[in-house]
């Protein structure tokens, strides 16, 4: 088993239980160092997608799965690393028990764009469902977004 970082739609457990069953939740932790934000925004269906950046000054919540070799394929489908849309990266997570090396997806493209609202509520509502702390979560409620008329 590899440890993976889950920061964007997989913080929520359940949701990630369904695209990966043979892969728990390990724990939780922090990127530091790292910035949550959006890009890509012509790939996206309805605006631009959730990566993250270096950023000495910032850090990003993560929920760290222990995911299987039987799913490892399934999870780079759904989050498009086979396409060369988003690519693997290996990150350091801070958690209560010490640090964690795993690896997470970056999306290869330029930062910039507004994520869609309907986006958004999803990506905080996965954050609240892995128990990131209130504050992290208001924050991804009030983040500039775009309205798509849904």
């Amino acid at each position: 088993m590899t440890s993976y970082a889950a920061y964007g739609t997989n913080l929520d457990p359940v949701r990630m239980g369904e695209r990966c069953p043979h892969s728990p939740l390990q724990t939780t932790g922090w990127l530091t160092g790292w910035r949550l934000t959006f890009g890509g925004e012509e790939h996206g269906w309805d605006g631009a997608l959730a990566t993250i950046v270096q950023d000495p000054l910032e850090q990003v919540f993560v929920a760290v799965y222990d995911v299987s070799p039987y799913d490892e394929p399934s999870l780079d489908q759904w989050e498009s690393a086979d396409s060369g849309l988003y690519r693997r990266t290996k990150v350091r997570v801070s958690t209560m028990v010490g640090e964690i090396v795993a690896w997470t997806y970056v999306l290869d493209a330029y930062e910039g764009g507004l994520p869609s609202a309907s986006y958004l509520g999803v990506l905080a509502d996965a954050a609240e469902a892995a128990d990131a702390p209130d504050d992290y979560v208001a924050a991804l409620r009030v983040r500039a977004c775009r309205s798509t008329g849904l």
